[in-house]
């Protein structure tokens, strides 16, 4: 009696239950495939967005030698130039020299990390200065934010300061910004 009790039982989980766990497998499996169409959708739309916003509406405006455009509900467009640069990983270096050679190395951000065990605390605070001679393994990461280095070579470049643009990979554009009312 308890055997057929059980094979009833499991006969009805596997009936109920995984009907029911069937059901979220393919509910997930959908919702996977919507959010892959939903992120494509939006890759797409905001590839669109860029061009109208740096290609189209610029060019717009230029041809009909327009610098700002008020429209009807009180918004107005106007053309601004961005900057933008990013150091070749492969050049950093010479990009890093560039910089300290020119009077601008405040820019490196330069990190020195050590890595010690537990209950070395004492040991970390009396390291600081004797590093190699201690022995400890040290790692060193030197960067420019990006948004730093933006920053300067914006600054640099409105300013006709010359400044390698393929060591910094320098780029500029024009971009529609609309301002609401």
């Amino acid at each position: 009696m308890r055997f057929a009790e059980a094979a009833n039982e499991l006969s009805r989980l596997d009936e109920d239950g995984l009907s029911s766990v069937a059901g979220l497998v393919r509910r997930q499996l959908a919702l996977e495939m919507d959010i892959e169409g939903l992120e494509e959708l939006l890759k797409q739309k905001k590839e669109e967005f860029r061009s109208i916003a740096e290609d189209m509406l610029p060019s717009a405006l230029e041809e009909y030698g327009l610098k700002e455009l008020r429209m009807d509900d009180g918004s107005t467009v106007s053309v601004q130039t961005f900057y933008g640069a990013s150091i070749p990983k492969d050049r950093t270096e010479e990009a890093f020299n560039w910089l300290r050679s020119n009077s601008h190395g405040d820019l490196i951000k330069n990190v020195v990390s050590v890595s010690f065990g537990r209950n070395e605390d004492n040991v970390a605070k009396s390291v600081a200065g004797e590093l190699q001679s201690k022995g400890f393994a040290t790692s060193q990461k030197e960067w420019v934010e990006p948004m730093t280095l933006k920053a300067f070579v914006k600054e640099q470049v409105e300013a006709g300061n010359g400044i390698p643009s393929d060591l910094f990979g320098i780029f500029t554009g024009r971009k529609a910004k609309i301002k609401g009312k």
